[in-house]
């Protein structure tokens, strides 16, 4: 997952709103969104190379997306998968707290990553480049490949585009399509906006865009996530085919359970 932005606890009919684009090497074997027939109360798509995943959510409310952190100096030898990240909080039992207590003392496992787990108690954050796990308050929020609400140009947009939405929409239900549409922005940021994090400039711009094109990567898929105050989750992904405008979508509903 390498962009995500969300509403947190700041609409009268919804919990959480978020919005993601998964983005992957085409080459990178996926499964789209499921139910998993080893844990049937895991909804989530599934990385084949290593078993993990990048964003999920169980019957009874847990959550969990992840982030690469952009910083090709901080790369480690024979890293753990940081899609287990995601995989192990789905599996487990434990709050979220304490589940980010145990991955603050195993940090140095991992390549540079950022972390959202939740359950219907509390919403937190953790990057093991600052090392400090947050409790999230309501708001908006987005994170792409660097700290959460770093203001890169996607991040600004994609979030900004949330808040007005919201803004006109402060009691009605919020559309799946308008997300998508935010979500399938294309365009690439200015040269002066451009972060850096220590690749090519070329690449840099190439990565810029909310939805991203490129030859060997690229904006694998989509995925909008509501949980209402009934306790009601929809969960609507897109895969998209290489080379084409076209995808495949699944969408689940369902009530989480006590």
């Amino acid at each position: 997952m390498c962009l995500l932005f969300f509403a947190y606890d700041v609409h009268p009919r919804y919990r959480l709103v978020l919005a993601a684009n998964r983005d992957e090497f085409y080459h990178r074997p996926t499964e789209s969104a499921h139910f998993w027939e080893s844990h049937p109360e895991i909804l989530a798509g599934r990385d084949l190379e290593m078993m993990g995943t990048w964003m999920g959510i169980t019957k009874s409310g847990r959550l969990a997306a992840l982030t690469n952190f952009r910083d090709p100096s901080s790369q480690i030898e024979n890293p753990k998968s940081r899609g287990y990240l995601v995989r192990d909080f789905l599996e487990s039992e434990e709050s979220p707290i304490q589940y980010l207590t145990k991955v603050e003392n195993t940090q140095a496992l991992y390549n540079p990553f950022n972390i959202l787990v939740g359950d219907l108690s509390s919403f937190m954050y953790f990057n093991n480049q600052s090392s400090k796990i947050r409790e999230l308050k309501p708001g908006f929020y987005g994170l792409s490949n660097h700290f959460l609400d770093t203001p890169w140009p996607k991040v600004r947009k994609s979030k900004q585009s949330l808040i007005d939405y919201f803004e006109a929409n402060q009691e009605g239900f919020i559309d799946p399509q308008t997300l998508f549409e935010i979500l399938a922005d294309s365009e690439q940021a200015q040269d002066d906006e451009l972060p850096s994090t220590g690749i090519s400039r070329t690449r840099e711009k190439m990565l810029s865009p909310i939805f991203i094109q490129g030859t060997d990567y690229g904006t694998r898929s989509s995925t909008v996530l509501y949980l209402d105050r009934e306790n009601t989750v929809l969960f609507q992904e897109r895969s998209f085919r290489r080379g084409d405008n076209s995808w495949d979508e699944v969408c689940y509903k369902f009530k989480l359970s006590s």
